[in-house]
């Protein structure tokens, strides 16, 4: 059931779900890190098919990216000992669990760019 916004309260000062998804996924490179995932083969990829496929993005931020969507329980990484050594990342069930949401969103933003269209 849907709650009212907080009336004489900040919001920031309150527990938001929304805003605490968007402190998760908000960042400009994590959406996309998501989406590759989710979109591949098996939903699993390498750190070099992430570099390759997510454009503009520094191998710096990627690796940081990777790192805060692990810690939130997104993705999951796995080291295989070859060498060189090969990382693959896949999703996880929360991060699973979150795909349907961002497929309503996409559904949301595709029909307000179609809407400005007209």
């Amino acid at each position: 059931m849907k709650q009212a916004l907080p009336k004489n309260e900040n919001i920031y000062e309150t527990e938001c779900p929304i805003l605490y998804a968007m402190e998760i996924i908000g960042q400009k490179w994590k959406l996309p890190i998501l989406w590759y995932i989710a979109d591949a083969d098996n939903q699993k990829l390498r750190y070099r098919e992430l570099e390759r496929k997510v454009v503009g993005i520094t191998a710096t931020m990627l690796t940081k990216c990777l790192r805060e969507l692990e810690t939130d329980g997104l993705i999951s990484r796995t080291q295989y000992n070859t060498i060189p050594p090969t990382v693959e990342y896949s999703l996880t069930e929360r991060g699973k669990s979150l795909i349907p949401a961002l497929e309503s969103v996409y559904q949301w933003a595709e029909g307000q760019m179609n809407s400005k269209q007209l």
